[in-house]
Formats: C-alpha cells, sequence, structure tokens
C-alpha cells in the first residue's frame, strides 16, 4: 500500500457563514470538503447548534499544502475580524493522492 503526504485543512466557523465559504473554496481550487454540524465552547461564547444559523459548523478539505495555506490566508483576510472562526492544518497520509 503507497500513501502520499498532504494537508489537511481543518475550518470550524458560524454556519451562517456556510454559503458564502463554500463559494470561497470553489473559487479558490478546493478538491472537495466534508462539512458537518459543530458544537463546542470559546473565546466567543457557547455555540449549541439550536437553530440553523445558530451552530456552528466544520469543514474538513484535504489538498495540497500550497492550496490549503492561500485557502487559509484568504479566510482569514476576509472573515476573521468579524466572524467565531478557526483554521488549523494537519498533515495527513492518503490512498489515491490524485483526488487530491
Amino acid at each position: 500500500m503507497s500513501m502520499s503526504t498532504r494537508t489537511l485543512l481543518t475550518l470550524i466557523c458560524e454556519a451562517a457563514l456556510e454559503a458564502r465559504v463554500i463559494k470561497d473554496l470553489e473559487k479558490l481550487g478546493a478538491p472537495g470538503w466534508t462539512l458537518s454540524d459543530a458544537r463546542g465552547s470559546g473565546t466567543r461564547g457557547k455555540r449549541s447548534a439550536g437553530w440553523d444559523n445558530d451552530g456552528n459548523i466544520r469543514l474538513e478539505i484535504i489538498c495540497g499544502r500550497e492550496r490549503a495555506e492561500q485557502i487559509v490566508n484568504h479566510l482569514q483576510a476576509r472573515y476573521y475580524d468579524n466572524y467565531a472562526m478557526i483554521c488549523f492544518l494537519s498533515e495527513v497520509e492518503v490512498l489515491r493522492p490524485q483526488k487530491f
């Protein structure tokens, strides 16, 4: 089994940003993403996901490091000052690297 290294970009943000962030990911060339609801507590308070736009979402994107950094830089410049959002990068090993 041959594994290849890629970067996992994990983004957690307000659910109200879902459509905008997905549009940004498409423009920035993300090869795909996984989206799930998220709950938790942090510096901007507790997010319960009790209402459609009241909760958080978690987006995960696997891609090359350069693309991941491009996406993170865009999100930071566009959203960080006014919205609850965090991003983090992890190196992962994947099968079928051509998908990413």
